[in-house]
């Protein structure tokens, strides 16, 4: 798994702040981001910032994916979150594909428990859908 340094010190910040089960499972989740972007030549480096205070994972030089966010907030309990562009059919075509082996929660985000184990295989496809988004769009349409 790649675990790279964080590049933004709000982001790290972010991270430190969570409780520790909850900051596990989602520097987990940041590690499956950066290595499901690395085994993808398309992708190249991603850009890791703040977006609406959360973590958050870009294409910016490639610009070949979509925006993802990985974040917990008191209220989601003993859940954590994956969240994609509510406005891209991204979480529409997971539940297609996995329909019982991830769980979501509306039409932008996978749902996650906080410990225990998770499906990294079908995790890792929906990033790497997420990641190359925009490059598989307009394939479709040539």
């Amino acid at each position: 798994m790649v675990k790279p340094p964080f590049q933004n010190a709000d982001v790290a910040a972010v991270f430190a702040a969570y409780p520790r089960d909850v900051r596990a499972r989602l520097l987990e989740l940041r590690a499956l981001i950066f290595t499901t972007a690395a085994g993808i030549d398309a992708v190249g480096p991603l850009d890791e910032t703040l977006r609406w205070g959360e973590p958050s994972y870009l294409t910016t030089r490639s610009k070949s994916g979509s925006l993802v966010r990985i974040h917990w907030k008191q209220a989601d309990g003993d859940r954590v979150r994956m969240y994609f562009h509510c406005q891209t059919n991204l979480v529409e075509t997971f539940r297609a594909m996995y329909p019982t082996e991830i769980d979501y929660d509306g039409k932008r985000a996978i749902s996650l428990p906080r410990r225990g184990p998770i499906a990294v295989d079908a995790l890792a496809h929906c990033i790497s859908l997420a990641l190359t988004y925009h490059t598989n769009r307009r394939a479709r349409r040539a």
